[in-house]
């Protein structure tokens, strides 16, 4: 097969959750065990960070890779969805997979994959520890796709565990409270690897700590041991780097400089800065200050990262996140309203199986919406969500495709307003 003959037997033949939700998902690794011996177990050869969370772990995941990246190392970063490209998801040193090694990876071993007839993700992460044993990598930051004790990823074994949060998500599939959640989330804990947990949750933090002590794994809280407190007060609007004030545990005080906009990425700054404190001190993998900040800096140079607080336009300012659940969505909010603007635009996609109503509840009324829906299966109809909005003051029109949406908004849209383009990782991608 061509490579656009595998795309489309990926995407349309192989159940994906992105597309068909909770049909793709299964409650088990058999498939995932299957591909990995087949592959003579591919995850052994190369150390690895696993990073699971609600919130935060793809742009933890980048962070991090950014900064071994800068210490010289040959890293790999498999992270999940893709917005635009396929490959994105798989890259080593920020250079994407190519298309020959998929071909390649798919013709050699169709015979197997009909056999045993894994899912769309099932078969991504197989192709991805394959790859990265191949290219003998020196290490990994592994971010998984949902949940953690079921999910493809979590056949690693790990010099790191790390969950950055944990919020109300995927309920159909990961619990229906925030408990039964986070205890999905602690399957990527291992034994006598260090965890770290990015944000204190008094509600769960048990649940990790008995998980750890139960594997013999030291556990560390980053937001009690870093301080990370954004100094940009976001009146210069077109900025490309955010300052951030950091304290750690010490009191020893210092600013760092991210390539990486909104406030909410302080908390990823600070598990990631855990984690260099637990590489230095467990894995003898010394990463120095000046690696730390340049890592920073260059973030979307070294890793390509795209979709988080992205700013695509300037007059007028256009911003686009992907962030879509309801912890998200409130931080994006908290974010806008600390920019100036005269009139808010906000584009808006999200997908049938979300807490709609109480995202919509969190949004602002005095914005101007577009009402849209993303071409994927999963997505709620542009005119649907108008209705819903309804019952929350939300005024806007509704767009069948989100090119028409965002079209309209830049038409209506002053100089000195803002556009918003958010709401699902779908809708993100066909603007990006």
């Amino acid at each position: 097969m061509k490579y656009s003959e595998i795309l489309d037997y990926l995407y349309n033949q192989l159940p994906m959750f992105h597309r068909v939700g909770p049909a793709a998902y299964k409650a088990n690794l058999n498939n995932t065990l299957a591909l990995s011996k087949h592959f003579n177990y591919p995850e052994h050869n190369f150390k690895a960070i696993h990073i699971a969370g609600t919130n935060g772990k793809g742009s933890t995941a980048h962070i991090i890779a950014s900064v071994l990246q800068e210490k010289g190392l040959k890293t790999g970063l498999c992270t999940s969805p893709h917005l635009v490209d396929f490959r994105e998801r798989v890259k080593i040193n920020g250079e994407m997979i190519s298309k020959e090694y998929i071909c390649e990876f798919v013709n050699n071993n169709f015979k197997f994959f009909n056999e045993i007839n894994p899912s769309f993700f099932e078969l991504t992460i197989a192709l991805t520890f394959k790859y990265f044993s191949d290219q003998k990598i020196d290490i990994a930051v592994v971010e998984t796709g949902m949940g953690g004790r079921l999910d493809s990823t979590n056949i690693i074994k790990p010099l790191i565990s790390i969950i950055t949060n944990i919020s109300l998500d995927h309920t159909n599939l990961l619990g229906t409270n925030i408990k039964q959640i986070a205890q999905e989330k602690a399957g990527i804990i291992k034994p006598n690897a260090p965890a770290i947990i990015g944000q204190t949750q008094h509600s769960i933090s048990k649940i990790f700590s008995d998980k750890a002590h139960n594997n013999n794994s030291p556990i560390y809280f980053a937001d009690q041991n870093y301080k990370v407190t954004p100094i940009s007060d976001n009146k210069e609007k077109h900025i490309s780097q955010y300052n951030y004030d950091v304290i750690n545990k010490f009191g020893n005080k210092n600013t760092l400089k991210a390539g990486l906009g909104g406030n909410y990425q302080a908390n990823n700054i600070a598990t990631a800065l855990q984690c260099f404190e637990l590489l230095n001190s467990h894995h003898q993998i010394n990463i120095l200050e000046e690696q730390v900040k340049n890592g920073l800096k260059n973030i979307i140079k070294n890793t390509g990262l795209k979709g988080r607080w992205q700013i695509i336009g300037k007059q007028p300012l256009t911003i686009c996140d992907t962030g879509h659940n309801t912890e998200a969505i409130k931080l994006i909010v908290d974010n806008l309203k600390k920019l100036p603007y005269k009139k808010l635009h906000i584009v808006i996609g999200m997908m049938n199986d979300k807490n709609i109503e109480d995202i919509l509840l969190l949004l602002p009324n005095d914005a101007l919406y577009y009402f849209t829906n993303a071409q994927t299966p999963r997505a709620i109809k542009s005119e649907t969500l108008k209705d819903k909005a309804k019952q929350f003051n939300l005024k806007g029109n509704g767009f069948n495709t989100v090119k028409k949406a965002l079209n309209n908004a830049r038409i209506n849209a002053e100089k000195d307003d803002i556009i918003f383009i958010g709401g699902s990782n779908f809708v993100v991608a066909e603007v990006i």
